[in-house]
């Protein structure tokens, strides 16, 4: 226990705090900052990696060479773009809904999958159309799937969005493996199908200007029109009505000689939901770069979009389409960006009880230092209580008085105070002043009493 000051007769202690109390209390301080730091580390985003696995496609098809096209713009802020390839969208989506596995980017075509609720898997943004070209031979026009019924059709292989969707097609023209002969091959046996005559069509998918579809374009094989795509689109959504305009491939030898009446899927820049939001914003930013300019179908600006539902679209690719990248990746490299985002997140809260601490101190201040007062004000009013209740005072009990006003006003004379607060201190002396007077009083006219007449 702290040792009582003499002076205090009626009170119990000054209430000072003891050395140990005080040690005490800063220990508990410390073990509530350093759970606030916990829980705040906690909670804050796991640091930025610096490498990204996506899976992409085939080697040399489209989705491959957006990511070629993609690694050295990451390059430049510092992500490595690790590219693996796969068979198709399928796989793609198959290796993404997997929450064990390490990919964490890919592509994935429009009308191809089933999303679940369980996925976890979020739309980054629609990148590019991806046009279906059906190539045929023969001697007559074919505009109609319904007029592949019973030929030799290559579909795509297993693994590919292509596969699906041709499937999907030919279903609705009710083209079947009970009337017609479907075969899964890649693009290069499908071509090799059409130019040795063991293919009577073939599905294929990929832009324009891709090497595959340049020999196609070039070649004497016939391309068709889906005359009826309006219909095709509306029974499935997913696709969309685009026109390979007449002499497209070569206004020299114009061709096509007409426009052509395609179909198209939406290739999709797909991610876990696991991802860091800063990489989502930097993948958006390099997207925009890639795929923002003039295509053969859409003009400037068309992509990248959020045009797509099969996928919850990302928080982050709403914000960006909305009013486009962090501020501070708008002006500052992007490990330096990422660096000071994630410090923010732990800076903030401290730099707030900081200041609430700052403005708490001068009032804990004050009040602790006006506890050296109260102590003795809390004193000098018991003493006054007492003098006032007691109506016939004994001169023992008036010299009593006397000598705990004397101890009082001895002890206020020491208290140290800083001396913005010395009216404080002389307030108490009058104060001690009045009951001094008081007992003054009393003590005449005890005395006065007990003269014998």
């Amino acid at each position: 226990m702290p040792k009582r000051n003499p002076a205090l007769h009626r009170i119990q202690s000054t209430g000072k705090i003891t050395p140990a109390r005080r040690w005490t209390l800063l220990a508990v301080v410390l073990m509530v900052l350093a759970a606030l730091v916990w829980a705040l580390w906690s909670l804050a985003e796991p640091a930025v990696r610096s490498r990204i696995v996506i899976t992409t496609g085939a080697d040399g098809g489209i989705y491959r060479s957006f990511a070629d096209r993609y690694a050295p713009l990451l390059k430049r802020k510092g992500i490595t773009l690790d590219i693996r390839p796969s068979s198709g969208s399928v796989e793609n989506y198959e290796r993404l809904a997997d929450p064990t596995s390490e990919y964490e980017v890919g592509f994935i075509q429009s009308g191809t999958v089933r999303p679940k609720d369980t996925d976890n898997l979020q739309t980054i943004a629609a990148v590019s159309y991806e046009p279906i070209w059906v190539f045929y031979r023969g001697p007559g026009k074919v505009d109609q799937l319904t007029e592949l019924r019973g030929k030799r059709i290559s579909i795509g292989v297993p693994g590919s969005g292509l596969l699906n969707v041709s499937e999907t097609l030919l279903g609705l023209a009710d083209v079947t493996r009970e009337n017609s002969t479907l075969l899964q091959l890649d693009a290069a046996d499908a071509y090799q199908g059409l130019e040795n005559g063991t293919l009577d069509a073939a599905f294929f998918i990929g832009r324009p200007d891709a090497p595959m579809q340049q020999t196609l374009l070039n070649s004497d094989l016939k391309l068709m029109s889906f005359a009826l795509a309006d219909a095709y689109v509306q029974k499935f959504p997913a696709l969309a009505k685009i026109t390979y305009p007449r002499g497209a491939t070569s206004i020299a030898r114009d061709l096509p000689r007409e426009d052509v009446t395609l179909l198209a899927a939406t290739a999709q820049l797909v991610a876990k939901d696991s991802l860091h939001p800063a990489l989502t914003f930097v993948l958006l930013e390099v997207a925009k770069t890639v795929h923002g300019g003039e295509d053969y179908f859409t003009p400037v600006g068309a992509f990248p979009n959020l045009d797509t539902a099969e996928f919850p679209v990302s928080d982050e690719s709403t914000r960006y389409f909305k009013s486009g990248p962090p501020f501070l990746q708008r002006y500052l490299p992007f490990w330096l960006a990422s660096f000071i985002e994630r410090r923010l997140l732990i800076l903030v809260p401290f730099l707030a009880v900081l200041v609430g601490l700052l403005q708490a101190l001068p009032r804990m201040l004050e009040a602790r230092i006006k506890r050296r007062l109260v102590v003795w004000y809390r004193e000098l009013k018991s003493l006054e209580d007492e003098i006032w209740q007691t109506a016939q005072p004994t001169s023992e009990q008036v010299e009593q008085w006397r000598d705990e006003i004397e101890e009082i006003d001895a002890y206020a004379g020491q208290i140290r105070m800083p001396q913005r607060y010395f009216q404080d201190v002389y307030a108490l002396k009058q104060a001690i002043a009045v009951v001094r007077h008081r007992i003054v009083q009393i003590a005449a006219r005890t005395s006065h009493a007990n003269i014998p007449d």
